[in-house]
């Protein structure tokens, strides 16, 4: 793959505040091919076909989806009516959703309210268009384009990420990635219904292809896709025994408001990924705690399920002492 044909476009969201460089699309298009990695919301399609149209796109031959949430998904639909020709793949869980979207627009209304409204509507996606691509019980191919289409649950069940060559697109399989002048900053993307053991798996089966770059959903591509895949498994562990043994200690289990601010506070202290945050512009700050609090959620209710026994063998194995194996992943 010649990298130099993959453009990313960023989907900013001008009347939420904080929501800039964050919703993104990727563009491939060479002599041959041309597909789109999660067009964005509705409101944003008319930026996403300035784009195109920018780079000589006539014919789009894929919409590929890592997943259907309406900040990735919602304007698939949108985007049909310019490119009726172009195939849509996503996880067959998905396709539903694509073709009769009433129950997600009204999932991504209780979650996000005003959030989802200012992302727009989800117009449906013609069966025609949704191609059925069998994913067995992990994987696919599509063989024209040589991408491996890899099942990675986690942050959604549906979740899929793509492995072009030696490039990783990711989906949120390894969480939420920004920029910041001291570095990268990254979280968990865990929201309900999380499941620790699920979320491992899919990141060390993205591992085992041994990608060398890796396309975060809301990030630039990043070089050494290993090592911040490990970054993100460590988060994963060292966030869900803060969330365990905090719920220990609240005579609630945690269910009480000031809970996301205690863990906040909890993850300045301990994950120094998390604690660049700081570095961040104060509007993306605010966006970044606005998502956290989903992230939390989710593992708080997945300690819930759990029983003691299984706590206490994660709080074991996720001791602080995992974070001296990556002691230079600063």
């Amino acid at each position: 793959m010649k990298y130099e044909n993959l453009h990313q476009v960023f989907l900013d969201q001008k009347n939420l505040e904080g929501f800039r460089n964050f919703i993104n699309s990727w563009i491939y298009a060479d002599a041959d091919k041309a597909f789109v990695v999660d067009p964005g919301p509705f409101t944003t399609i008319p930026v996403l076909l300035d784009a195109l149209q920018q780079r000589g796109v006539k014919q789009l031959d894929y919409i590929l989806l890592t997943h259907i949430h309406i900040d990735h998904a919602g304007g698939t639909g949108e985007l049909i009516r310019h490119f009726p020709n172009a195939q849509v793949i996503c996880h067959p869980a998905g396709v539903k959703h694509m073709l009769e979207p009433q129950a997600l627009w009204e999932g991504s209304l209780k979650v996000l309210g005003d959030v989802a409204l200012e992302y727009g509507e989800i117009v449906p996606v013609p069966p025609e268009n949704l191609r059925l691509q069998p994913l067995f019980a992990d994987q696919a191919k599509l063989n024209d384009l040589k991408i491996e289409i890899l099942h990675t649950p986690g942050h959604a069940p549906h979740h899929v990420s793509f492995m072009f060559n030696e490039l990783l697109i990711a989906g949120e399989v390894a969480g939420v990635c920004c920029d910041t002048p001291a570095g990268n900053y990254m979280r968990p993307a865990t929201p309900p219904r999380f499941d620790l053991e699920i979320a491992l798996h899919s990141l060390r089966k993205v591992m085992q292809r041994q990608p060398q770059k890796i396309i975060f959903a809301h990030s630039t591509m990043q070089d050494n896709a290993l090592h911040w895949l490990n970054v993100a498994e460590q988060q994963l562990h060292l966030w869900v025994k803060g969330v365990i043994e905090h719920m220990e200690q609240k005579e609630d289990g945690g269910a009480g408001e000031d809970f996301i601010a205690t863990m906040y506070n909890w993850l300045l202290r301990h994950d120094p990924q998390f604690a660049r945050i700081e570095a961040l512009p104060a509007d993306m700050q605010q966006r970044e705690r606005y998502f956290l609090g989903n992230s939390i959620k989710g593992m708080r209710e997945y300690s819930a399920r759990i029983d003691k026994t299984q706590r206490r063998e994660i709080v074991a194995r996720a001791g602080l002492d995992m974070y001296k194996k990556y002691s230079n992943w600063c």
